[in-house]
């Protein structure tokens, strides 16, 4: 599917749905990893992770597009377009979009971090992304001195 088809299917899904036409531009976005898709403020765009495509069906592609959908129609229509407002929920309930993107497989998989750090003193293990100071740093449970396990 090209960015052409993409803003025709986000067309003809604003016009079946929200009974208005969307005259902007969505296009795909091959950056995007942790997201379906976005929507912008300042100029109406929508971006729609590629993977959304080739990796889910088009049934979850139109999801992520009405989801999209919903902020735009939420913001031209004076309402915060954010994912707390009852409105929100509601609309996309009400449209059948998704409300959350599925897990692609660009996604990290994994919730700690790369380094581990242990205490030395009762083996409390630290996982961080970015290095610490462990001349700085001490355990938060004993006070033991760390360092980085191998």
């Amino acid at each position: 599917m090209t960015d052409l088809e993409l803003t025709q299917l986000t067309r003809r899904l604003a016009k079946q749905f929200f009974n208005q036409a969307y005259p902007y531009e969505a296009r795909f976005n091959r950056r995007l990893r942790t997201t379906g898709g976005r929507y912008f403020l300042g100029d109406h765009h929508i971006e729609i992770n590629p993977l959304m495509l080739s990796e889910f069906d088009e049934e979850t592609l139109v999801g992520v597009i009405k989801h999209e959908l919903v902020h735009y129609w939420l913001h031209v229509h004076h309402e915060k377009p954010d994912h707390r407002n009852p409105h929100f929920k509601e609309l996309l309930q009400r449209t059948g979009g998704l409300r959350y993107a599925p897990v692609t497989s660009k996604r990290r998989t994994t919730t700690s971090g790369r380094l581990v750090y242990q205490c030395k003193k009762c083996g409390q293990l630290y996982h961080r992304q970015r290095r610490i100071n462990v001349r700085r740093y001490v355990c938060g449970r004993c006070g033991g001195r760390l360092g980085l396990k191998h």
